[in-house]
């Protein structure tokens, strides 16, 4: 119903109006303090004294609220259009008048008696909105568990600084907001929800940021969203512990973090470590390093175009990402580096003036006992300060004896020798032998433990991998007899052959990152106290692993989708992985989302047939929200020349029904570029996805199955499901998952030849 006709409209159009005439006040008062900081730290930078502590306690303090300044202008200026989206009543017990309380996206108070305007979305008190019922309610915060009674929940659609609809509730959207929400288009950025996040996502939200949260999302549930409205809320309510640089994002790709990069901004939050598994494994290494293309190798996999030869080689590479990417191949590198501890402290004593200072067996007890639990290398250091100590004192006693051997000499000439020239010549010889000795001593205690530890062979962490992975007999002797030989023998070819090519594979990282850590070290803490890592079942579990080991004190938020894992050759594919092998130590807490908002009931149950192909208990089904929609249509055609002629009348009908954005999704790029040629006469021709974009634009793509994980449209268009294209197997029905489950409103799918079995059994679409 629109606003207007709802009881309550002049109450809340009074409300509404006040709301946005104190948000105007205060955006003119913030950008009249924010022009006088731009002015007086303008003014310290002209006349900066490096010697002052006072200018720079002065411009830092300023710089802070300079940026504080911008980020409250942002929202304020997006609180002109909408100011908040709901309001709760709650009597609290033990009081006689009710709170009457508006929720937005930030907080304002009014200055001149700090009366709440606005309650910030991630607020304890929010969660009465987001979670609790009418009648008897309760919420959490730092004073403990407030009880009370909710006696409203009300919804506003605001557009503009116009109060457009309202809706009293009981639960967490009314069903026709969040089927307003629902029905609207997608364009090319991520949007925030915090006027319709359900109670479900809101738990994993809010969920305690110290204990590791896995999350088993659905496709269509919305866990990217979540993941950085979980940011959001802890950067928020541990804004006086941590700085937003705390929290850091892993994602895919760079394509993945520009399509959600504008989502935080809004949700008042700057600064937040956003980047790839690729790109923090080069920080950490050191070492800029070309990288093979992740996407060309799961092409390989899934193009089926190819000689029987070829078939078994890809197998063969997938084998061997298996092996590198496994808990197992960690307990392999643990076996190398206890082989190169033994050899590590060469097989000498420790000699200073002639003199066993520290025997070999004392020096290796140091090293492989007294100091196992730290880095090979820091144990040198240790080490080192023993051997310092210990010819400190043997020096001491060296010239000490050099003194009294000397006095002793002296003494004995002047005794036998009566004064002349000849013995006063002998004397001074004495003195000054004992002179050069000491010199000498002095000199060579300096230098004698350098040239000890120098006999040490130190090597770069990459260098320590590349001597094991192309060595089949030393994968071979640490495996201990666990692994298949022929397998070891391709992985040690292989490798070489990437090595010599001037490459790495992503599955290099993480057993690289995990020799630097356990020989080296970390160069220095990183600064990271919460890591959500999207998109979590094309991880492998031994990625997760290292950064569990190397980021010490961090705690974890994971979300995936094992019906979307086509990145099996290395990814996650059991939760129960990361809880055995990760989060062993303490507590951790699963959660399931199975709801599914993204796509209509009818593409949403077509999606699930397909993926019931793979027999597995661990994958969890979506359950569409209820909003209806066309039919999925499949098309038969000739040839794919003919598919690109119809899809391109196709997309004219969509533009033409006011769609923003369309994908059409081709198996592999192979056949993106393929179609993309067939359709080159058009002026308005569709860009092909390549997956090495730093931008998403929208609009209308041509793009492989495997790129499009993670991204939604409004129509889909699968360009040639037929049945050489996709076929029953786990990867081919994953990968169909996949691209069924980007549109939000309209599925169409072509084929030539025959249609692929996978869609066999779906009887509720229209053939045409």
């Amino acid at each position: 119903m629109s606003a207007e006709n709802h009881p309550a409209y002049a109450e809340e159009l009074d409300r509404c109006r006040y709301t946005l005439e104190y948000v105007e006040r205060s955006l003119q008062a913030t950008a009249k303090n924010k022009e006088r900081l731009d002015r007086d730290i303008e003014r310290t930078k002209k006349h900066y004294n490096s010697d002052s502590s006072q200018d720079y306690i002065d411009l830092m303090i300023n710089t802070m609220l300079q940026d504080n300044a911008d980020l409250k202008i942002r929202n304020l200026k997006a609180a002109r259009g909408k100011p908040y989206f709901a309001r709760v009543d709650f009597n609290e017990n033990g009081r006689k008048a009710s709170e009457r309380l508006y929720i937005g996206k930030m907080c304002l108070m009014r200055d001149e008696d700090q009366e709440i305007i606005i309650v910030d979305w991630r607020a304890p008190v929010a969660n009465l909105y987001y979670e609790e019922r009418l009648g008897n309610a309760a919420y959490k915060c730092p004073d403990g568990v407030i009880e009370g009674t909710l006696t409203l929940k009300r919804q506003f659609t605001i557009n503009e600084g116009r109060l457009e609809d309202i809706f009293d509730i009981d639960v967490t959207a009314s069903d026709e907001l969040l089927q307003s929400c629902l029905g609207a288009n997608a364009d090319d950025r991520l949007k925030d929800i915090v006027s319709t996040i359900q109670a479900e996502q809101n738990k994993i939200i809010r969920a305690d940021m110290w204990v590791p949260l896995i999350v088993q999302g659905a496709a269509g549930s919305g866990k990217t969203t979540i993941a950085l409205h979980r940011i959001a809320y802890l950067a928020y309510t541990y804004e006086k512990t941590f700085n937003p640089e705390s929290f850091m994002i892993i994602a895919p790709n760079r394509l993945f973090l520009n399509y959600i990069s504008e989502v935080l901004p809004e949700l008042g939050v700057e600064r937040v470590r956003q980047t790839t598994f690729e790109e923090f494994a080069q920080d950490i290494i050191g070492k800029k390093f070309k990288l093979k293309d992740a996407a060309e190798k799961l092409a390989m996999f899934v193009d089926h175009n190819m000689t029987e030869e070829q078939s078994e080689r890809n197998r063969l590479i997938r084998k061997c990402s298996e092996f590198k990417s496994s808990m197992f191949f960690k307990d392999v590198l643990d076996g190398y580096l206890s082989a190169i501890e033994r050899e590590f402290i060469p097989r000498e004593d420790f000699v200073f003036a002639s003199t066993v200072i520290y025997k070999f067996e004392e020096i290796n007890n140091l090293f492989l006992n007294e100091y196992k639990n730290w880095p090979i290398i820091l144990r040198l250091n240790e080490i080192k300060k023993h051997l310092m100590n210990r010819i400190k004192l043997k020096k001491d006693a060296i010239i000490n004896k050099l003194h009294d051997d000397c006095d002793t000499k002296v003494k004995y000439l002047k005794m036998t020798m009566e004064e002349s020239d000849e013995r006063q010549q002998l004397i001074i010889h004495e003195i000054d032998r004992k002179n050069n000795l000491i010199s000498r001593i002095e000199s060579h205690s300096k230098k004698a433990v350098n040239e000890y530890v120098a006999k040490i062979s130190k090597v770069s962490p990459l260098q320590y991998y590349k001597d094991i992975i192309t060595s089949r007999e030393l994968l071979l002797r640490m495996s201990e007899d666990r692994a298949d030989p022929d397998l070891l023998g391709f992985v040690a070819c292989y490798s070489s052959e990437v090595f010599k090519s001037g490459y790495l594979e992503i599955e290099d990282l993480a057993p690289v990152i995990y020799l630097k850590f356990k020989i080296y070290g970390m160069d220095e803490k990183i600064p990271v106290k919460h890591i959500v890592i999207d998109e979590a079942q094309d991880f492998s579990v031994f990625q997760i692993y290292v950064l569990k080991k190397i980021i010490k004190d961090s705690s974890f938020t994971i979300l995936g989708d094992l019906c979307q894992g086509i990145h099996s050759h290395k990814g996650v594919k059991d939760w129960e992985d990361l809880k055995s092998f990760v989060f062993s130590e303490g507590k951790n807490e699963f959660l399931t989302l199975e709801q599914s908002y993204r796509t209509t009931v009818e593409i949403m149950e077509a999606a699930n047939k397909v993926i019931s192909k793979v027999k597995d208990s661990r994958l969890v089904k979506a359950k569409p929200v209820i909003r209806h929609g066309e039919a999925v249509s499949v098309y038969g055609m000739n040839s794919l020349k003919e598919i690109a002629v119809d899809m391109e009348k196709r997309l004219v009908k969509l533009k033409a029904g006011g769609f923003k954005s369309a994908a059409i999704i081709c198996k592999t790029l192979k056949e993106c570029k393929t179609v993309q040629s067939f359709l080159k006469d058009n002026n308005d021709c569709p860009c092909v996805i390549t997956g090495k974009e730093d931008q998403y634009k929208g609009g209308i793509v041509i793009m492989p199955s495997y790129l499009a994980k993670g991204l939604e449209f409004d129509a889909v268009i699968i360009a040639n499901a037929n049945s050489e294209e996709y076929r029953e197997n786990e990867l081919d029905i994953k990968l169909l998952y996949v691209a069924m489950t980007r549109p939000l409103h309209k599925l169409h799918i072509y084929y030539h030849g025959k249609i692929s079995p996978l869609l066999a059994d779906v009887r509720v679409w229209s053939f045409t």
